[in-house]
């Protein structure tokens, strides 16, 4: 279905049951479905978000926005790190690029290197979202995939596509199963935010959402699986 994709992790994704630091069982199902994609064919790049152990000015309301974002970067690179681990340990190489120069741990982001790497059936992870503060790394997904010419960027989320409202709190909430990038800045849902969308939108990459949770998701999606809620023309 794909040649070459972003697969934007949440930290959450990786979390224990409260929600905070790494669950090695749910890492090693993230990384068998990894495999598989990779064993396709497919050259995937991935950007990891740090929620479970930071997100935005958690401990006071008070901090300085750009202190607290700097925070949650490193927070990202501790689970690259561990996740990197985890996939070169079942047999795929694996580097860690970092928007933020931490050369003892990771490699810096170096556009041609990482494309050099794709090519040579490496998985890439992005840490670090931007290196900006004020941007989430859902736009750090979006500028990694335009930059490396991604074909799509695959969201895995906790919830199964894109609803109306929270279905957490609205039982009646309705899902899409497609939108367009209009519809998702128009209607201001929150599958992405709007920079991140917008950069989609302007480099015609298509998104699709969907459950971390549901068995193979990852690969049924990049087997051409209608799962989720596409977002594109």
């Amino acid at each position: 279905m794909y040649k070459r994709i972003i697969i934007k992790l949440s930290g959450e994704a990786l979390a224990n049951d409260t929600g905070f630091g790494i669950d090695q069982k749910k890492m090693n199902e993230v990384v068998r479905q990894l495999k598989v994609v990779h064993d396709k064919g497919v050259e995937v790049g991935i950007i990891i978000g740090g929620g479970n152990f930071w997100r935005g000015r958690q401990a006071d309301p008070a901090m300085n926005k750009a202190t607290a974002d700097h925070m949650g970067m490193l927070a990202t690179v501790i689970n690259a790190l561990a996740l990197q681990d985890c996939i070169e340990r079942n047999g795929v190489q694996c580097r860690v690029q970092t928007a933020l120069a931490i050369t003892e741990v990771a490699e810096p982001f170096i556009l041609r290197k990482a494309i050099r790497h794709l090519e040579k059936g490496r998985i890439v992870i992005f840490a670090c979202g931007t290196g900006h503060p004020y941007f989430s790394t859902d736009t750090g997904a979006a500028l990694r995939c335009a930059e490396i010419g991604g074909e799509a960027l695959l969201l895995a989320k906790n919830v199964d596509g894109v609803y109306d409202s929270d279905p957490k709190v609205n039982k009646n909430a309705v899902k899409f199963d497609k939108l367009s990038y209009m519809d998702v800045i128009k209607k201001e849902l929150k599958a992405m935010d709007v920079t991140a969308i917008t950069l989609c939108m302007d480099n015609k990459i298509p998104v699709i959402t969907f459950a971390l949770n549901e068995r193979d998701s990852i690969i049924r999606v990049v087997d051409g699986e209608k799962i989720g809620t596409y977002i594109g023309d």
